[in-house]
């Protein structure tokens, strides 16, 4: 009998466990890649206020975060502790895209299955090299704003898809080369390389929003970047950060003409 794939993703979605959850989500991808018959019946999807997570790291609001210098051990072990965060988040969004717009081609499903795969890679890759700095995923606290974002945006798949990969996943292709810059200047080359695999990969998740957030537009008869900008400014976005990485995100899927409209946006008036 073949598996239920979306009670599959359900329980590696809700699953507390970090090795676990991705031991689940590379089980799943290889099955998928064998072209496993999976059966599609499943519950409706329902409203998830937190998936599945180790009770830590503490989560904080980002403003009480703090700041720790690169240069010492502590600040070193949490900067690498923040990405690994954020890509064991990613795991969470990629799962839960996969499991909740069900109404999308299997093309949909694989490739969020692809991008979950990738992020518990990631994760893995980090968590390892921050216990060789002394610590583990967990020992310093962290924000969920990528996941509120989830919960916000799990009405519709469009608006997902439009603010989950092409606004917060898309900030990480500005943000990872300044923050190699950092590790670079601390000689952390193990960091590096995982970032270099990190940033060619999410230029590829990002597209893969990209991708899908043009074929909803096109179904419904929305001009995409119109459509983006208006959910970008209805949802109170986070703002582009400078540096833009152009070339990143015009790998991506965006226009020269959008990015520049982004990079001159200002958080409409309270």
């Amino acid at each position: 009998m073949s598996r239920k794939i979306f009670d599959t993703l359900h329980d590696a979605l809700m699953c507390a466990d970090p090795d676990d959850k991705c031991a689940q989500v590379a089980s799943l991808w290889r099955e998928w890649q064998t072209g496993a018959v999976f059966d599609r019946t499943a519950a409706p999807p329902h409203a998830i206020d937190d998936a599945g997570r180790p009770t830590r790291p503490e989560l904080v609001e980002p403003s009480a975060l703090r700041s720790r210098r690169i240069g010492s051990r502590e600040g070193h072990g949490a900067m690498i502790h923040a990405i690994c965060h954020i890509e064991f988040t990613a795991i969470n969004l990629a799962l839960d895209a996969a499991w909740r717009f069900r109404e999308l081609p299997d093309d949909y499903l694989g490739d969020w299955l692809r991008v979950a795969a990738d992020e518990a890679r990631h994760f893995g890759l980090l968590r390892t090299h921050l216990r060789t700095l002394g610590y583990d995923y967990g020992d310093f606290p962290a924000h969920a704003g990528l996941w509120d974002m989830a919960r916000r945006t799990a009405h519709d798949a469009l608006v997902r898809m439009a603010l989950v990969p092409r606004v917060l996943e898309a900030r990480g292709l500005d943000a990872t080369p300044p923050i190699m810059a950092k590790l670079r200047a601390i000689g952390d080359q193990a960091a590096l390389d995982i970032l270099d695999i990190v940033l060619s990969d999410e230029i590829t998740h990002v597209a893969v929003g990209d991708r899908w957030f043009r074929h909803l537009c096109a179904q419904r008869g929305l001009a995409p970047e119109a459509t983006f900008l208006h959910l970008f400014n209805e949802f109170d976005a986070p703002r582009l950060q400078p540096p833009v990485n152009e070339k990143a995100r015009l790998e991506a899927g965006f226009s020269e003409s959008e990015i520049e409209t982004l990079a001159n946006q200002r958080r409409p008036a309270a």
